[in-house]
């Protein structure tokens, strides 16, 4: 039990834009489509919201190294490379290393938009302690756990794809962290969380970003719609200690940033701290136009 008063909730969403970094770039976007620098790769990739007409001359986006070509399957399709580029290549945010690669579904292993989100996650653990517990759920390719980890925490890292875990565990030595304190577990979070809550575990703080739809390691089906809320409910149930916080980030296109906020406020009557939430954005270089990806909401105290 958390007696106290609910968290504030405050109604105005933020914007949170990401300008790029020395390893990422949004150099242009329009029609459809948007420019982008990861490291040394410049690559084109389909954004249906791109409604506006490019800055740049057509030569510009001919000169990708990679353009994905979208199939009628969501997000799937395949890549058009006009240049040989390596299986894997090294981009680094602050101290944190990491590999990008072209996948299937027209990531490259970072949503750059995130660093936001691990700039905030930077600042709040700045002087946490070994001591302090965090857990990434849909953690991907453990950039943000990576950012932790180099704060001090110690992390549980879960996600349901052994690829995306094994990818985690690259990032980990690339960044040096192999040896930090962190468990990569392969497993559909709503189970992990079930087990967690039935063993007592406790965390002084949870991060996740669940997708629209995904199946876990033994055919889980996922639906956020459907499943978040109890998940929420279960990550509410975990959260102890000092200075504790959650973080909820989502891509699904009719989330708003008001409803991830109401349902966490909901989960976490009782306790105080405040509730935030608004946008997460990347803003093409020049500052001249933004493009918004996902919806957030944070509680904290």
């Amino acid at each position: 039990m958390h007696p106290g008063a609910d968290p504030t909730l405050d109604l105005s969403p933020t914007l949170m834009p990401t300008a790029g970094w020395a390893d990422y770039a949004l150099v242009d976007s329009g029609e459809g489509r948007k420019l982008e620098r990861f490291g040394t790769v410049s690559v084109v990739r389909p954004e249906a919201q791109c409604l506006w007409r490019p800055t740049l001359s057509k030569d510009a986006w001919e000169s990708a190294d990679a353009v994905f070509e979208a199939s009628d399957e969501e997000e799937a399709g395949r890549w058009r490379f006009t240049r040989t580029v390596p299986p894997a290549w090294p981009m680094a945010w602050g101290r944190i290393s990491f590999l990008a690669r072209t996948t299937a579904f027209r990531h490259l292993g970072v949503f750059p938009e995130q660093a936001a989100n691990w700039a905030w996650l930077a600042e709040r653990l700045a002087s946490c302690g070994s001591e302090f517990k965090l857990l990434n759920l849909f953690g991907y390719t453990g950039v943000a756990s990576l950012v932790a980890a180099s704060r001090g925490a110690s992390v549980t890292h879960v996600d349901a794809s052994k690829k995306a875990v094994a990818w985690g565990r690259e990032n980990a030595s690339q960044s040096g962290l192999a040896q930090a304190p962190i468990r990569w577990i392969c497993e559909d979070a709503r189970k992990w969380v079930d087990r967690e809550c039935r063993r007592g575990a406790r965390y002084n703080a949870i991060v996740l970003d669940p997708p629209k739809h995904g199946r876990g390691p033994a055919g889980e089906v996922w639906r956020l719609y459907a499943d978040l809320p109890a998940l929420i409910a279960g990550c509410a149930a975990l959260l102890d200690g000092p200075a504790p916080f959650l973080l909820v980030n989502a891509y699904a296109e009719r989330l708003s940033s008001l409803a991830l906020a109401g349902l966490v406020s909901q989960v976490l009557a009782g306790r105080s701290g405040a509730i935030e939430h608004g946008e997460l954005a990347l803003v093409e270089e020049g500052g001249a136009r933004g493009l918004g990806l996902s919806t957030f909401a944070r509680w904290s105290v």
